[in-house]
């Protein structure tokens, strides 16, 4: 900031030296020069019309030069800032914003970058190996809004079920289901309690892992509450089925059962798990999940964003 404002006085400097001799020509240019024999280098009347000039001039300099350096500081500590609406624009996976008639709106990205890393492929929950994320996300977009280049009307529900080439998933059916979801349970706390040892619990998450630690009756329902509130990224009350990806995606390819329950957990097939269908699926009480989800929203619900 010092640096500017020391160029700006030795521009000005330069612009008054420069202002200052070209008026010191114009006095003399106003002077009649054809009667300038009339004065003498003692005649009091020349001498006072040459001051009353540079007076005027000095006054006019003065006055332009207040106007600069104004205009100079407005410029400064007013800068013209350009703010491009897109910047605060959400649109979601497989969208992007763009300007239309001088409003932001979002729209299905027009082109996806072309792959040719293996470990760029995705499977999908059809079963189906894609070439990248983006063009999940650009079909699912598509069909949302049944453009032409929506392949199947399905596709609006099109999801990642993980990375990698889709392989023969392993039937989960009679006991394993069954038992999945104590497992399911047993990997939230064991989760929960992991990232409490690492300190990357917020303050409040950490109080509900220590209760858990202390509580049998909490040990569950608290670890439960944790994640669904943690993939509510909307905090619309319910985790649609491409919220649920961070969850499954890590754990489909080493738990088979996995999938089948996720999609157990949405009881009236609307593409979103509550918190009641989140708890009846662990076999939890719903009532407690419900109040404790509650004060975790009530107490951080930057957190939930």
């Amino acid at each position: 900031m010092r640096s500017i404002w020391l160029l700006l006085c030795l521009g000005l400097l330069a612009i008054a030296s420069q202002v200052r001799a070209e008026e010191d020509l114009d006095i003399l240019s106003d002077i009649d020069l054809e009667n300038i024999e009339e004065f003498d280098d003692n005649d009091e009347a020349f001498l006072q019309l040459l001051e009353q000039k540079a007076k005027n001039q000095d006054l006019e300099r003065e006055n332009e030069l207040a106007q600069k350096l104004a205009d100079v500081q407005h410029n400064i500590l007013n800068p013209v800032v350009e703010i491009d609406p897109c910047e605060t624009m959400h649109c979601g996976a497989g969208r992007i914003c763009q300007m239309n008639k001088d409003k932001p709106e979002c729209i299905c990205i027009p082109e996806c970058p072309e792959e040719q890393d293996e470990r760029r492929l995705v499977c999908t929950n059809k079963n189906e190996t894609w070439p990248s994320d983006c063009a999940v996300y650009q079909q699912r977009c598509w069909c949302d809004i049944k453009a032409p280049g929506c392949l199947n009307p399905e596709n609006a529900h099109l999801h990642i079920d993980y990375y990698g080439t889709c392989h023969e998933s392993r039937v989960c059916d009679g006991e394993d289901l069954k038992d999945f979801p104590r497992r399911m349970r047993d990997w939230l706390f064991n989760v929960m309690r992991d990232l409490a040892e690492r300190d990357e619990l917020t303050d409040h998450y950490m109080q509900m892992e220590l209760e858990a630690e202390t509580n049998n009756t909490r040990r569950w329902s608290n670890a439960a509450v944790w994640k669904w509130c943690d993939l509510d990224g909307d905090t619309d009350r319910s985790v649609s089925t491409h919220e649920l990806f961070p969850i499954r995606a890590p754990l489909v390819s080493l738990e088979h059962c996995i999938a089948p329950f996720l999609k157990s957990c949405d009881s009236n097939n609307d593409h979103r798990i509550t918190l009641i269908e989140w708890g009846a699926c662990l076999e939890l009480d719903a009532d407690d999940l419900y109040e404790r989800c509650d004060d975790v929203q009530k107490a951080v619900p930057h957190l939930l964003g």
